[in-house]
């Protein structure tokens, strides 16, 4: 049994964490992460994924980055947020895992719909997010640090900024890869035992 299966029966509550950052922070790696060790994970961006396969879109940064505002502006900023909702109350387990929550919106909806929602912001400097992003090549990412920057203004218009402040917690995550893991595995260790006191 993975680490994040914990036994559902012992589980005395059931917390819901989001997960914020900018782009090359390294919130796909926290939640990868946290799913290898078991835990069940729902990714906000993938709901703008799906819709722009629906609208015969190609998944390039700036169509998702266009869709993603364009979402929030035809349906409310919490639009995506709810998706989520939905999803995380179909999880049976304890806890469970939002990647990227960007506003304030979104978290009024968790923690109006989640008794216990908790916020964690990994947190990397504007170099070293780049140079994550131009290594990674995912179909959404950047090449150019001109796109790089109007991508993190798009994120910070939509209100990551905002997000990153109220986090209950801050993760950096400047060194290496492995070192990044010891602190995940030690904060999903630490609330693997909170949730089973």
């Amino acid at each position: 049994m993975a680490y994040g299966e914990v036994k559902i029966k012992l589980a005395k509550k059931k917390i819901v964490v989001g997960v914020t950052g900018l782009p090359g922070s390294g919130k796909s790696t926290f939640t990868r992460i946290a799913r290898e060790m078991g835990f069940p994970v729902v990714v906000m961006g993938d709901f703008v994924r799906m819709e722009a396969e629906k609208r015969g879109l190609e998944p390039t940064a700036e169509n998702l980055g266009r869709l993603m505002v364009e979402i929030r502006r035809e349906k409310g900023e919490d639009a995506i947020a709810k998706l989520t909702v939905e999803a995380v109350r179909g999880i049976d387990n304890p806890i469970v895992f939002i990647d990227g929550v960007r506003s304030l919106k979104e978290i009024e909806e968790f923690k109006k719909s989640f008794r216990d929602f908790r916020l964690i912001a990994v947190h990397a400097p504007e170099k070293v997010r780049f140079e994550r992003l131009t290594r990674r090549l995912r179909s959404d990412d950047v090449t150019t640090i001109e796109k790089f920057r109007e991508r993190d203004l798009r994120e910070l218009k939509i209100g990551v900024g905002e997000t990153i402040a109220l986090a209950d917690r801050i993760i950096e995550n400047v060194g290496s890869k492995k070192e990044f893991k010891v602190k995940v595995k030690k904060f999903l260790e630490e609330i693997s035992r909170e949730v089973l006191s």
